[in-house]
């Protein structure tokens, strides 16, 4: 792992594990009770994910792979934090439910098989890699024809935002066309600390998406908008800049081998041939 940003994105998110994050928090016996309730409030689940099998990426921490696990589904969930996924370890193992661990970078499933997920689901984790179109060509390659592909990303817009002036507005000081890892910036509502982060654009995230493969069938922003607390509250910047972006994609099928050998003979020409 000698990638940079795998390293230190890999010490902040077991710091976070370590230390009680709110994003390290495991799920609580009353969201097992309602296990799709509490993962799908938009209805882009099966009625049942009993049997089928699916790959929590990225989405480590105890509460996603627990609450699939209580559904009945076969479950793996991938994480690059050790830390992280001996909450997973920890918690499965409390709760009698059989969860498969694997630790390694979004981008590289290579030990995972073809076609071997019905649902893939991802939470927020895509910014922490430089490109996204190795992930998507991943996913792609481990999801079964007509699988589902669930995943959050950060808003380009709301990475741009470096501070708050004077007069509580929101600056945009970040190129939206920048390169490489982002710089520490004094607005830290979203970003998470310790970590390398990275901006992908509307046309990475979504666009790509559809290059791999993908037709995207719901789109969604949450909203992080609250009008009860004061301008220091993340609550207060979300009425301003929505800050994650959801998306609903399923796998096209693939082309079968004699579509494959049909749309090579009847070309026109062939290499080497007349």
């Amino acid at each position: 792992m000698p990638e940079t940003h795998l390293k230190s994105n890999q010490a902040a998110w077991n710091t976070m594990a370590e230390t009680g994050s709110v994003f390290a928090k495991t799920a609580t016996d009353e969201e097992c009770r309602q296990p799709l309730k509490t993962l799908d409030g938009r209805g882009w689940l099966p009625d049942s994910v009993a049997g089928l099998n699916v790959l929590c990426l990225a989405g480590g921490g105890g509460w996603q792979s627990i609450l699939y696990a209580c559904a009945g589904a076969n479950v793996t969930v991938v994480d690059l934090s050790d830390s992280m996924l001996k909450l997973d370890e920890q918690e499965s193992r409390r709760r009698g439910l059989k969860v498969q661990i694997v630790r390694t970078s979004m981008e590289d499933l290579s030990m995972l098989a073809d076609q071997m997920f019905d649902i893939v689901h991802q939470p927020v984790s895509s910014c922490y890699i430089p490109d996204i179109r190795k992930l998507y060509s991943e996913v792609a390659r481990v999801l079964r024809d007509d699988g589902v592909y669930i995943s959050q990303h950060k808003q380009p817009t709301s990475l741009q935002i470096s501070h708050k002036n004077e007069r509580h507005q929101f600056v945009i000081g970040m190129e939206y066309y920048h390169q490489g890892p982002l710089p520490n910036m004094q607005d830290t509502a979203y970003r998470e600390v310790g970590t390398t982060e990275y901006l992908h654009r509307l046309e990475s995230l979504i666009g790509d998406l559809c290059m791999a493969g993908f037709v995207i069938e719901d789109f969604r922003e949450p909203k992080r908008a609250d009008y009860s607390v004061d301008v220091s509250h993340f609550g207060y910047r979300g009425r301003f800049i929505p800050p994650y972006l959801r998306m609903k994609a399923r796998r096209k099928p693939r082309p079968s081998s004699e579509s494959t050998e049909r749309r090579t003979t009847a070309g026109l020409w062939l290499p080497g041939g007349t």
